[in-house]
């Protein structure tokens, strides 16, 4: 009897039969085997994997006598339901009854921590695996790992990896990931690099993490390497690796790859589709990602929020105010799609942008949230582009409450002052940032040359070609000259002569990064720079024209989008 019934719970477990699954419970309780131990662990493995883990911890509560896996597996469920909290003061429990406990408890546990990002109780049950000897175990020391680098701790993180003497590919991929998550992604590279010394054998995790590595970097020919090896090892139809891929080569600046990548995939589901509705986006290809927003639906496929947020950007890339109006609408209209605080970040941008700078004021003050540092940053941003002193004091009034440390804030305001000659106003501001804590972040580039990441900051000195960069920002401006090119000394606000304002413009960090990448590449080869700020008008105009006079392809990606420059042009249409 007891074993036909416990088989009917392993049947009832396996295909979430829940009232088959009440029925041998109530036959249970009726022939008194609900004291047995064993089936009242596979009672609370079927209610676990039916999702009710409320009547597993009755059944739990009500066991005269609890084995280990009665534990692990109360604890396990209700890790696995996103319930942390409940784990974790499960496990209090546990301790206080003094039950003996195993590396799977311990590591469940740790995956509980990882949920609640807990680095106190982290570190408490390490030094628990270390009393009890456990910390060596792979799958211990896997959650100990992946706890700390999810909490920003990726120096005792790397100490955990390197102290285990046997590393599962699990084990390697959460380290890899942990690197991503951190944005260390050079450490990531030479990790990633190390697992193919030792002939790791890849996995979908891995690879898509080092694809996300790529995309941090920029590092397309990095990128193009891993996309070798996930075609040589069989992940090229896996979907989540495939969207990694497209997205790397859309952050990268190689959107045409990343669209073939798309249009190659077999299966698509919705992360595909936004990857790509999203690269478009970002490169300004607003036509497309409207395009691919509609074909998306005629395949079966019904927008979300993510999908939404990717046109709204695309609206707000090239000044559609009415197409961004439209999509605000449609997505709780049609959709029923509930609005978030960053679809209204986007259509604050979108009137910013356009100048419609007072209903951009108008819809952070009438919204059901609390406006972002981010919102108001935006419409700043644009207060600055359209001079308009009197909204500009009131955002950078609430940017200085909310981030205190930016300096950041503190420039722009102090442009708009510049720009409306107020130099007394200006050297306030100035002032002020000195006298605060905020700091201003410095403009920094970079570019890959030959599988190396090259980085330059504004005015740099140390890169061991700096000599020649110089000499060639200054034989390629000379040239531009020639063609009527005149920097945009009225672009720096710094209160200095004009030629100290020509020399300042002249050592941002993009340009440094342009004119090392043509002494570096093959004649004809393509520029990409990523920056770590927005792009000033002059470097803007600055790649333009040389992108005509080196007759060259420059791809910049800095802080809100990407820029094509090609013969003259940018793909902006000079709107960003």
């Amino acid at each position: 009897m007891a074993m036909h019934l416990q088989n009917l719970l392993q049947y009832c477990a396996r295909n979430s039969l829940i009232v088959e699954g009440k029925a041998c419970h109530a036959q249970i309780i009726r022939a008194g085997l609900w004291f047995d131990t064993l089936t009242s662990n596979m009672l609370i493995n079927m209610y676990c994997k039916c999702g009710l883990l409320d009547i597993a911890r009755q059944v739990f509560d009500k066991m005269p006598e609890r084995s280990l896996v009665s534990w692990n597996t109360i604890i396990g469920a209700y890790n696995q339901n996103g319930k942390a909290d409940e784990a974790l003061s499960l496990f209090v429990e546990m301790q206080r009854e003094q039950s003996l406990f195993s590396e799977f408890t311990v590591s469940s546990i740790l995956c509980a921590c990882a949920a609640k990002s807990a680095i106190f109780e982290c570190k408490q049950l390490h030094a628990l695996a270390i009393k009890k000897a456990i910390n060596s175990n792979v799958y211990v020391g896997t959650a100990l790992l992946d706890v700390y680098s999810k909490c920003n701790f990726m120096q005792e993180a790397s100490w955990v990896f390197e102290s285990l003497e046997e590393k599962s590919d699990v084990t390697w991929s959460s380290m890899v990931a942990g690197y991503v998550r951190n944005e260390l992604y050079e450490e990531a590279f030479r990790l990633f690099h190390r697992g193919q010394i030792v002939g790791l054998e890849q996995n979908q995790f891995t690879l898509s993490s080092i694809l996300s590595a790529c995309a941090g970097l920029g590092a397309l020919n990095e990128g193009s390497q891993v996309h070798t090896i996930l075609i040589k090892d069989g992940f090229r139809a896996n979907i989540f690796v495939a969207s990694s891929l497209i997205d790397m080569y859309s952050k990268c600046g190689a959107v045409k790859e990343a669209y073939a990548v798309f249009s190659d995939q077999h299966s698509k589901n919705i992360v595909s589709w936004n990857a790509m509705i999203s690269g478009f986006s970002k490169h300004g290809r607003c036509l497309e990602a409207m395009i691919l927003f509609e074909k998306m639906q005629q395949t079966g496929f019904s927008p979300n929020e993510v999908t939404y947020l990717s046109v709204l950007s695309a609206c707000g890339h090239m000044g559609l105010v009415e197409e961004g109006r439209k999509y605000f609408n449609l997505m709780f209209e049609k959709h029923a799609i509930r609005r978030n605080i960053l679809h209204y970040s986007c259509l604050v941008d979108i009137l910013g942008r356009a100048g419609l700078i007072k209903e951009a004021y108008d819809v952070i003050k009438t919204m059901p949230f609390e406006a972002t540092a981010s919102m108001w940053g935006s419409l700043l941003a644009s207060c600055r582009n359209f001079k308009n002193l009197e909204l500009g004091e009131i955002a950078a009034k609430h940017l200085f409450e909310l981030e205190p440390n930016n300096g950041g804030n503190h420039v722009l305001l102090s442009y708009i002052y510049a720009a409306k000659k107020n130099w007394e106003k200006v050297a306030e501001s100035r002032q002020l940032l000195k006298d605060s804590v905020a700091t201003k972040d410095r403009g920094q580039s970079w570019i890959e040359i030959k599988h190396r990441v090259h980085c330059f900051m504004v005015g740099e000195r140390e890169h061991p070609q700096i000599a020649e960069i110089y000499s060639k920002v200054d034989e390629l401006i000379e040239d531009m000259k020639k063609l009527d090119y005149k920097v945009q000394i009225e672009l720096d606000f710094h209160d200095v002569d004009e030629s100290k304002k020509e020399m300042l413009l002249r050592h941002h960090s993009e340009k440094l990064a342009f004119a090392f990448g043509i002494i570096s590449l093959p004649l004809g080869a393509p520029v990409r720079i990523m920056k770590n700020l927005r792009i000033c008008g002059d470097c803007h105009n600055f790649m333009k024209m040389a992108s005509k006079i080196t007759n060259r392809e420059i791809i910049v990606r800095d802080l809100n989008r990407f820029h094509h420059f090609s013969n003259g042009n940018c793909s902006c249409r000079d709107f960003w």
